[in-house]
Parts: structure tokens; C-alpha cells; sequence
């Protein structure tokens, strides 16, 4: 068995987070809800493959999570509005955002319109404020590019992990928005009630607490970690908890 994917919690349908799992070509769907509990050891890790209506075709390539063949590269990630729009999304009306990261990270991004609450939560982030909304994704990334000079458009998992048992800085925040013309704001809880720095780490052990973006949250044995979903796709797994020494918190030994 190897987990060859992973959902986030976005609404609809699919309200609750999962990791995916593929064994034999079928796909299963594990939900990580609040108090399950999972005990696997992280085997060998290699490309997941790919995933289609008929199901899942592994890949033996030891590119992990996923080799160039099994790469799917999207087509806007770096796109700075110079382009003619080549994608059939790209003439969808497209909303600005800035999106913060607790206590005080800050990123601008774009999205179409009718998916920023989605894309916000995908991302994990704790507020949000909506600045903008235009006719097409091109003069949305010029938008982009100019505020990102001065703010950034991107933030790593590290990053987030660092701020999640933290509250966004207001003053940080207000600051920031000062700058704008703000349309809308936004804030999130993610029902994690974290009283100090979860430590990070790759296990699939534990009682899930939540997750947050693509993060997930475990607790074992007093310690709560924090997994980089994507740094679990492609492990193949075990029945039975990891037995590698981890790092634990010092609430653990309370």
C-alpha cells in the first residue's frame, strides 16, 4: 500500500481532509477526521504514479513524490500576466487576495473569483482580504506581480508550521491592509488549539488533531507533530506505529 495523494478540507462534497491510498491499482480514501487514530511505519519512498478515472498506475521510479513523467507542472505557477492567455480558465473572472500566516507572514495571490474561499483554506491561511476582482486571470497576474514586490507571493509549509499554535499579529495585519482598498476580509479556524510549536516531522502515527492547509496535525504519546502532506506521498506503508525515535515536545514530560 502507498499513499499516492492527499485532499484538503475545501467544502462541498469533500468537506473532510484524506489521505489517498493506492494498493493493487484501487484507490482508497482515508478521511483524516479529528481523533483518528493511525498507526503506520513509512516504508520506502518512491513516485506515486498517477491517478485516473480507472484508478491508480504505480511507477517504480525512485523520483520522489513524483518523477518527470508523473509531474504535472501548472501552466500560470510563474506567470506574470505577459502571456495570451492560453488556458480556457484564463478568460474566467479572477479575484486578488492577500492572504496571512500566522503571526505575521504575508503573501498576494490570484484565483478565479468563484474559488478564493476555497483556495484560501487550501493554503491554510488564517485571514485573508480580497482586493480585487477582474475580468480575466492576465490582468490578474499583473496585479500580482506589482504588489508582490513589496509583499511576496509565496510561503513554505516550514514557514506556516512555525505559526500555527500562534495568532496573526493585528497590528502586523492592519498595517498591511492600510495599503489597499479592501473589498472583503476573511478568518479562518481550523479547530487545532495548539498551546505551543508543534514539532515538525514526516510519521504517520497518532491521533489526527486537524489539519491546516496541507498540513497535517498528530498527537502521540503527550508530543503533537506537524506533517507536510506532501512530504508523505510515495511511502509505501506498514501496519503497526513507526518505531524511529522522534523528537518530542516539552510538554510531553510534564
Amino acid at each position: 500500500m502507498q499513499i499516492v495523494g492527499y485532499e484538503t478540507a475545501v467544502g462541498g462534497e469533500r468537506d473532510q481532509p484524506a489521505l489517498l491510498l493506492a494498493g493493487d491499482g484501487e484507490i482508497d480514501r482515508e478521511p483524516l477526521a479529528s481523533g483518528r487514530q493511525f498507526g503506520y511505519s513509512l516504508g520506502n519512498r518512491h513516485c506515486a504514479g498517477t491517478i485516473d478515472e480507472t484508478g491508480h498506475t504505480s511507477c517504480p521510479a525512485e523520483d520522489p513524490p513524483y518523477c518527470p513523467t508523473h509531474t504535472k507542472r501548472w501552466a500560470c505557477a510563474r506567470c506574470r500576466g505577459d502571456c495570451d492567455r492560453p488556458l480556457s480558465s484564463c478568460h474566467e473572472e479572477h479575484a486578488v487576495y492577500l492572504a496571512a500566516f500566522a503571526p505575521a507572514t504575508f503573501k498576494v495571490g490570484v484565483t478565479r473569483s468563484w474559488r478564493l474561499d476555497t483556495r484560501l483554506r487550501e493554503q491554510g491561511a488564517d485571514r485573508a482580504a480580497h482586493l480585487r476582482t477582474v475580468a480575466d486571470g492576465k490582468i490578474a497576474r499583473q496585479i500580482e506581480a506589482e504588489i508582490a514586490a513589496d509583499v511576496g507571493d509565496q510561503v513554505r509549509v516550514p514557514a506556516k508550521i512555525r505559526g500555527l499554535h500562534r495568532e496573526v499579529s493585528t497590528a502586523a495585519w492592519e498595517q498591511l491592509l492600510s495599503e489597499y482598498d479592501v473589498l472583503s476580509t476573511y478568518a479562518f479556524d481550523y479547530g487545532l488549539s495548539l498551546q505551543e510549536r508543534p514539532v515538525a516531522e514526516t510519521v504517520l502515527t497518532g491521533s489526527v488533531r486537524g489539519t491546516q492547509g496541507r498540513v497535517l496535525v498528530l498527537e502521540r504519546r503527550g508530543t503533537v507533530y506537524a506533517v507536510d502532506m506532501r512530504d508523505l506521498v510515495g511511502h509505501e506503508l506498514t501496519d503497526g506505529g513507526t518505531d524511529r525515535a522522534l523528537q518530542s515536545s516539552l510538554a510531553s514530560f510534564e
